[in-house]
């Protein structure tokens, strides 16, 4: 009977994942267009209560022992920092020819480079990248070298402005807003020619307040990728610190750096606390990630009057998914607040209660592991999809006939994965667990920070525990509403 059972469960599944297999409709076109029927309930709860079981286990703890297994390394190797000049050349160039190919090449954002360039392999790929190796950006961003060109054609190489430091990180929370309104909201983000102007326009406006406000002061608080993959690269295991007396910086000149493996995110807790509009700008990254998934699920649609079975397309919804965007947001930022403040309540008061400010701005780094993890699981068959459709696409970037790559006449594009159920359950399992173990380190983090930020007594490890029940709260139901996301029924 069993057997039976699950026999036609399969036929069930597969029958509705070939009906909902994503066809092409621009960038996004990987993004799930099916009902899960897998079992998902059961992986829903236990990941909660995983999330709820680390945060028991830390407390119980010995701090000693906790702090010798943190503070674990494997050195790997020493190297020079190597000048970021030629990469942001590359860079550069490489951004230009997209640009180029998004006004020329053909109109389809599957068959054009820069929608699967910017969308795919930079959004998506990058990130991935930079959670893996560390901050490749600051190499590799295409503003530094323009930048030292226009200062050798004798641009002044002091900056006329002051980018005022009572502004914080406004600016590039500002520009990160837009960006995410124009990557979720927008109707068609994935237009080559649309998006290449938007690209040219950008590089502008940031390389005008790098002549204007410099270069440190404008990628350090107003350019929001420079701020998004610094904090992405100091989740990396990989650690790479300055040799005693030399620069790690390699726009400060040569100098030696100390690579070494340790644990993912660790290189938040020697980090000074972030001001209110830092805070506030990684809870963006979150907040609009996890729209990105929860603006296309049937419950979402349901309530905005929408049918999802015949949804109509982004411009019947622009405004109520930009309410939704920046809802998503105050909701998260509310509730983050109300957190901190209440584990704040619980400890002890007196001079040695950590201000609001400093608790919140550290405790934020928690954040970011999270942040990073909705990020890979949500893109990731977006990845595995559209990543074949950009091997196509680089192989004749400007629709002349090319083959760059040699790819044969068999080349197609395959989404079977999408259609069969082992290999569905192997991505789910997947993504699962980058969700779980993304708010196991940020239970982690919030911590090791609660135990810096107390002091060293028992009676201030005690305290610290206390501060964290309405954080760890937070995070046991964000796990379980990051795996909602992913099992829900939703349109692509």
């Amino acid at each position: 009977m069993n057997a039976g059972v699950g026999r036609f469960s399969q036929r069930i599944f597969l029958a509705a994942a070939a009906m909902a297999a994503p066809v092409t409709a621009m960038a996004h076109s990987a993004e799930r267009g099916l009902v899960m029927l897998l079992p998902t309930g059961f992986a829903i709860t236990g990941g909660g209560i995983a999330v709820l079981a680390s945060f028991l286990l830390l407390a119980l703890a010995p701090r000693r022992l906790l702090g010798r297994i943190i503070a674990a390394r494997l050195p790997l190797w020493t190297q020079r920092t190597i000048s970021p000049l030629v990469p942001s050349l590359v860079s550069f160039v490489v951004l230009s020819a997209l640009v180029l190919a998004g006004f020329t090449a053909s109109e389809d954002p599957l068959a054009n480079p820069l929608p699967l360039a910017i969308w795919t392999l930079w959004w998506v790929g990058f990130t991935l990248l930079q959670f893996l190796v560390g901050d490749l950006w600051k190499w590799c961003n295409p503003w530094y070298a323009p930048g030292r060109l226009a200062a050798a054609l004798g641009w002044p190489a002091k900056a006329p402005l002051t980018l005022p430091a009572g502004l914080g990180y406004l600016p590039a929370l500002l520009l990160f807003f837009s960006f995410a309104w124009f990557e979720l909201v927008h109707a068609a983000p994935e237009d080559p020619a649309g998006l290449a102007t938007a690209v040219l326009v950008y590089w502008a406006v940031t390389f005008a307040g790098i002549q204007a406000f410099g270069y440190r002061d404008w990628m350090h608080r107003a350019e929001p990728f420079s701020i998004f993959f610094r904090l992405v690269g100091n989740c990396s295991p990989l650690l790479r610190e300055p040799v005693e007396g030399e620069s790690g910086d390699p726009a400060a000149g040569p100098g030696r750096v100390r690579v070494s493996l340790g644990w993912p995110g660790q290189g938040f807790l020697r980090q000074a606390p972030l001001s209110w509009t830092g805070m506030l700008f990684v809870l963006l990254a979150l907040s609009s990630n996890s729209f990105d998934g929860l603006s296309k699920t049937f419950t979402w649609l349901a309530l905005g009057g929408i049918n999802p079975l015949e949804f109509p397309g982004r411009s019947a919804v622009t405004g109520f998914n930009t309410a939704g965007l920046a809802g998503a947001f105050v909701a998260l930022a509310l509730l983050f607040l109300a957190a901190v403040m209440l584990g704040r309540s619980a400890g002890p008061g007196g001079p040695g209660r950590p201000a609001p400010g400093v608790m919140a701005g550290r405790l934020v780094y928690s954040i970011v592991p999270i942040a990073v993890a909705f990020h890979i699981a949500h893109y990731l068959t977006q990845l595995m999809v559209n990543g074949q459709y950009a091997l196509r696409a680089f192989a004749d970037p400007f629709a002349l006939g090319w083959n760059l790559f040699g790819l044969g006449p068999d080349f197609h594009v395959t989404t079977s994965f999408l259609n069969n159920l082992h290999s569905v359950s192997v991505i789910w399992g997947f993504q699962t667990g980058v969700i779980v173990l993304g708010h196991i380190i940020g239970i982690l983090l919030a911590h090791l920070i609660a135990l810096e930020l107390y002091g060293r007594s028992p009676d201030d490890t005690r305290a610290a525990v206390r501060s964290q029940w309405f954080l760890a709260l937070l995070m046991v139901g964000y796990t379980v509403f990051g795996l909602w996301l992913l099992s829900t029924a939703s349109v692509g």
